[in-house]
């Protein structure tokens, strides 16, 4: 044992070496435990900097995804080891629920990383190695991602206000066996890691991987290689459209005369960058085009994505989040006083409409039912007829509600016209912004 300790180098310089120089060395730091052979490598490296060389506050978490029979024990396995390590153990019990096309693993790895956002942590340890960085360029070319997903795991990225570091990421499997080996670690095994039927990165890890490794034997390095270019390109795809962002958009919505006088590859780049920045799943490959070709021919556009529409209101490409649930009107508000609903928001301000001591009076927001008629400065119009007027897209007209009276007089349509008489210059106008919309599921 004595002459296998010296063949083998110690990990723990090249951990601290890859420390990010914009942390400080008194920081809190939180490993992710999952109580696997990686999780717990990291977990004693970490220890002992921490006990041999002064290295950061350490907490480890543990998610509970509640999916295999054994995740109980494992839970039980990382109290047991984070005692014996004298480590804060921070237990998150997770509920998944799939939705849409969502896989397990997709919604188990947001369950994590929703675990990681609550960490009071300034930075979160993950235990991904060589091995899996090269699963992962693979994995992500074969469901064909672009530069961003190819790119593959960054050492060390900026999420949600924390550092998440990877400092394990070019050290490969087989030495973190042989560093578990030499100090005598314990782990779990995770029994779905097997499973190559269900899980395509297992048949990556298992099966893929290693027959290219035989007849390729730099594969590991070439694939790494090529990530760092990909993170490149992504960088100065990110670059472009933040110049792209400030000349054609702003935080609510795109102007669709400047997105369309870029060229079409940069359209796409600026979408899905602006998409991103609201926290929007991207739409696919052919409807992200088909949406810039409807653009393009000066039509109305309109896309469904996942708790999202967009949609073309004249020259601006707008999103709204969408509600499963319709509002519960009648709704009451008071004159002057903004108000805030499931679809939108009222506000308020000075200038001609409703008088102007009107202030503080309660007043009634309603739906449309039909057939409603407002009398105007050009004689009576039906509500219909206003919103066609003002180029209101169809998608909004619904949860758009009309003004009323107490006693249930028509008094307008809130940001499109007011009924006429008694009116005043120094009044109450109100204004309607739209914020979400119902969806039939």
């Amino acid at each position: 044992m004595a002459a296998s300790r010296k063949m083998q180098p110690d990990l723990l310089p090249q951990l601290i070496a890859h420390w990010p120089d914009s942390l400080s060395g008194l920081c809190h730091l939180e490993v992710a435990l999952s109580g696997g052979l990686d999780s717990c490598v990291l977990l004693h490296l970490l220890c002992r900097w921490r006990d041999e060389a002064n290295g950061p506050t350490l907490s480890a978490l543990h998610v509970h995804h509640g999916i295999s029979q054994h995740a109980d024990d494992w839970e039980a396995f990382c109290g047991q080891l984070c005692a014996q390590y004298k480590v804060p153990l921070r237990i998150v019990h997770a509920s998944l629920q799939k939705s849409g096309g969502e896989s397990l693993e997709a919604v188990a790895r947001d369950a994590r990383y929703r675990a990681f956002a609550a960490s009071p942590a300034a930075a979160i340890a993950l235990a991904q190695h060589a091995d899996d960085q090269s699963e992962t360029v693979l994995l992500q070319l074969l469901r064909g991602g672009g530069p961003r997903a190819l790119a593959a795991m960054p050492a060390c990225r900026q999420w949600r206000g924390k550092t998440l570091w990877r400092p394990l990421l070019q050290v490969d499997r087989s030495t973190l066996q042989q560093y578990a080996t030499m100090h005598r670690l314990q782990w779990v095994e995770d029994d779905s890691n097997s499973d190559t039927a269900n899980y395509l990165r297992n048949h990556l890890r298992l099966e893929t991987l290693p027959a290219l490794r035989q007849r390729l034997p730099q594969l590991d390095t070439q694939l790494l290689r090529s990530a760092q270019r990909m993170a490149d390109a992504a960088a100065i795809l990110d670059d472009m459209a933040a110049l792209d962002l400030q000349q054609c958009a702003t935080p609510d919505d795109i102007q669709v005369s400047a997105l369309l006088s870029l060229s079409p590859p940069r359209q796409r780049n600026l979408l899905l960058a602006w998409l991103t920045q609201l926290h929007c799943p991207p739409p696919s490959p052919d409807a992200l085009n088909t949406l810039l070709s409807t653009l393009a021919a000066g039509e109305s556009a309109r896309l469904a994505l996942p708790g999202f529409e967009l949609y073309r209101y004249r020259d601006t490409l707008g999103l709204l989040r969408t509600n499963p649930e319709p509002t519960a009107w009648p709704q009451r508000c008071r004159v002057g006083e903004n108000w805030h609903g499931a679809c939108g928001e009222l506000s308020w301000q000075r200038g001609r409409g409703l008088p102007g001591n009107w202030q503080g009076r309660e007043l009634v927001l309603t739906t449309r039912q039909g057939g409603e008629m407002l009398p105007t400065r050009v004689g009576r119009k039906q509500i219909k007829k206003l919103f066609q007027e003002q180029a209101v897209p169809a998608l909004l007209r619904d949860d758009w509600p009309l003004l009323r009276s107490t006693e249930g007089k028509l008094l307008g349509v809130p940001g499109i016209a007011l009924a006429e008489g008694g009116l005043e210059e120094d009044g109450w106008w109100p204004r309607w912004q739209p914020t979400a919309i119902h969806r039939h599921l």
